[in-house]
């Protein structure tokens, strides 16, 4: 490691394992003629950054300068890299990675595929200010169709602090707990993401117009959220308890919630009657 932090044969061997692992068409160059190895070739990396091939050459032969932010932005772009990747490389390079400018909201296709496969369990997925990006069928018995609810518009934490001063759940110490930790984790995501206008937006709104979110925004507790047990009298299915779990997805920093009934419970026969209803009905359709 040099005085500026950099790790040169990190970096070097960081920059060779990127580059092998990529083909051409994944960075939209032609294949061209067949490759003695797998991956770009060098000069592809360097002509997708916009740097000198000898300088990058140089890069992967431990012996390059310190690279600048600059360059580093150009490589991790170049390569593809994740966003844990992209940091990584930053530090290897003794810098700083710079901010995430905001929550991804982008649904992974293995993740929409989970949430459908999930046919007696609510479950909807949620970035981390609590946006609601996708939900599976049963989940619309508990927050609704979302798909005639304008964008904007569907967030829990928004729907929470909507609720009014007399509503009974605001006497639920469940419910209480629940709603801690929400802020909690929205606080967190609020100091991750200083740049998102969302968020930002979001926090604003809520300081204006309810003194409850007010109150507890102003304890600056900064959590990770922890399963609570909820009780819902729902106007159709009746009484249920289920375990509302809150799954990171630590690629995308989005959460899964899920609402877990006990097998054999009155509501876990609930769940499995709608989960009925709903592919007889798909099935009718079909």
């Amino acid at each position: 490691m040099t005085s500026s932090g950099l790790r040169r044969d990190e970096l070097a061997a960081f920059l060779r394992t990127r580059r092998a692992r990529l083909s051409p068409a994944e960075v939209g160059l032609p294949d061209g003629v067949r490759r003695r190895t797998p991956g770009l070739r060098r000069q592809e990396v360097a002509q997708l950054a916009g740097i000198s091939i000898d300088y990058y050459i140089r890069l992967e032969q431990g012996r390059g300068p310190h690279p600048s932010r600059q360059v580093l932005a150009s490589m991790a772009r170049a390569l593809l890299l994740s966003r844990d990747e992209r940091e990584y490389l930053f530090r290897i390079a003794g810098e700083n990675p710079p901010p995430t400018v905001g929550p991804s909201r982008e649904v992974p296709a293995g993740l929409r595929h989970l949430l459908d496969a999930m046919t007696e369990t609510p479950a909807y997925l949620v970035d981390a200010a609590y946006h609601v990006l996708a939900w599976n069928r049963l989940a619309t018995y508990f927050v609704g169709d979302l798909a005639a609810v304008p964008d904007a518009d569907r967030n829990m934490i928004r729907w929470t602090f909507r609720q009014p001063a007399t509503s009974a759940h605001w006497a639920d110490a469940e419910v209480i707990r629940f709603v801690r930790g929400t802020v909690a984790d929205l606080r967190a995501a609020y100091g991750r993401y200083p740049a998102d206008p969302a968020i930002r937006d979001l926090v604003t709104e809520l300081l204006g117009t309810s003194p409850r979110f007010a109150q507890l925004w102003a304890e600056h507790d900064v959590a990770q959220r922890r399963p609570v047990v909820k009780r819902v009298p729902h106007p159709d299915l009746g009484q249920l308890e289920f375990e509302c779990r809150v799954l990171l997805v630590p690629e995308t920093d989005q959460r899964m919630i899920v609402y877990v009934a006990e097998p054999g419970s009155p509501t876990h026969a609930v769940f499995r009657r709608i989960a009925e209803r709903v592919g007889s009905a798909e099935r009718v359709g079909s």
